[in-house]
């Protein structure tokens, strides 16, 4: 086989390379759908986009666990700076002001925190000796590295991605070996400081999410318009879909954010079932790529940053699948690969690329989660 093909495009990962241009092929046929069978605005940039980051996340895999670990820290205090930069220049988008205008991208430094976070979790359990996983020292240092991008995020307002930041860090801290009693704990604590959050940390239009998921009938054309909508677009496509561009709640208007948080309720309307547990079928093996990476790696680091990249990744799916059908509020995190957005993909492929590294060295000792 080497004789035909040349050994370094041989020796690319091309079992994940498969995996994610079926979603990105998949989610760019639903996109020409939605533009009504045009690449632009949506399909082109969404495919082109694919296929530069596809040449970095090649270039990221060649690097080596010492890479990463030596630049966590500096990549964190970078989107910290970022962070704060997005409160003074940022500009206002969704109702939210997320975005920094760089000139030749414009980039959501919260969304680059979200891998970062793990690299930092890991990169700490990694040094921490194991006898002391049962004391402070191991949850103090994580309540710092979640704190401020967490309050500089909540600012904006942006609390879902605070979430996720929290999810990523419990994610790694499980896999490290804290206690469950720390979970039960933070458990506790969110169901205290959930009701002042709730009244006074969130905006009128955030408390109507968080009420409205629970009965959007009550409010169809207000507050519950995107889930009565999505659930439409759903409920319409059945067993086999109306067909390809035949959709007509996403072509008609009727659903709002079709091509990016709503995408897949667009995709269900018109591939059905059949095209919801297709995609469904290509994150289960995406997942159990990255799962399988993580067990097989030999360094505690590469076990850590591989199992927590992949629950970041799992994060995205579950709350936007969650959304669409009506058992989360409205939260403005993009299906990944299959949404239009660029800074959401930018951080699902280097969260890939990451685990593709440690995929390619996977270390010269074998180490465990404790």
């Amino acid at each position: 086989m080497n004789r035909i093909v040349p050994a370094p495009i041989a020796a690319l990962p091309w079992r994940v390379i498969f995996i994610l241009m079926a979603l990105v092929s998949f989610g760019a046929a639903v996109l020409y759908s939605a533009a009504g069978g045009h690449f632009d605005p949506w399909a082109g940039k969404h495919i082109l986009r694919f296929f530069v980051l596809l040449g970095m996340i090649i270039i990221m895999s060649r690097m080596k666990l010492e890479f990463w670990k030596s630049i966590t820290f500096p990549l964190y205090l970078l989107l910290l700076l970022m962070l704060v930069a997005v409160e003074l220049l940022g500009f206002i988008g969704g109702g939210s002001q997320r975005w920094i205008n760089l000139g030749i991208i414009t980039l959501q430094p919260s969304e680059l925190m979200k891998p970062v976070m793990v690299l930092a979790a890991a990169w700490f359990f990694d040094r921490l000796p194991p006898n002391r996983i049962y004391g402070l020292d191991a949850i103090w240092p994580l309540g710092a590295l979640l704190l401020l991008p967490s309050v500089l995020v909540i600012i904006q307002p942006d609390f879902d991605a605070a979430i996720a930041y929290a999810f990523g860090l419990g994610v790694v801290g499980f896999m490290a070996g804290l206690p469950l009693i720390y979970f039960w704990g933070a458990g506790a604590a969110v169901a205290i400081f959930a009701p002042l959050v709730y009244f006074f940390g969130l905006k009128p239009y955030q408390q109507d999410r968080v009420l409205i998921f629970l009965n959007p009938e009550n409010d169809p054309l207000g507050a519950g318009y995107h889930i009565t909508q999505s659930k439409i677009a759903i409920g319409s496509g059945g067993i086999f879909g109306k067909g390809f561009g035949n959709g007509t709640q996403s072509h008609l208007d009727y659903l709002p954010e079709g091509h990016t948080d709503f995408v897949f309720a667009t995709m269900a309307e018109e591939w059905g079932i059949v095209g919801g547990f297709f995609i469904l079928f290509l994150y289960f093996l995406l997942m159990r790529w990255g799962l399988t990476v993580a067990m097989e790696s030999k360094t505690r680091y590469g076990q850590l940053v591989a199992a927590g990249l992949t629950c970041t990744i799992f994060f995205y799916i579950m709350i936007n699948l969650l959304m669409v059908v009506g058992l989360a509020p409205v939260a403005g995190i993009p299906l990944p690969f299959v949404s239009h957005g660029g800074s959401s993909m930018l951080t699902m492929m280097l969260c890939v690329g990451i685990i593709m590294s440690i995929e390619r060295h996977p270390g010269a000792k074998r180490g465990q989660f404790q």
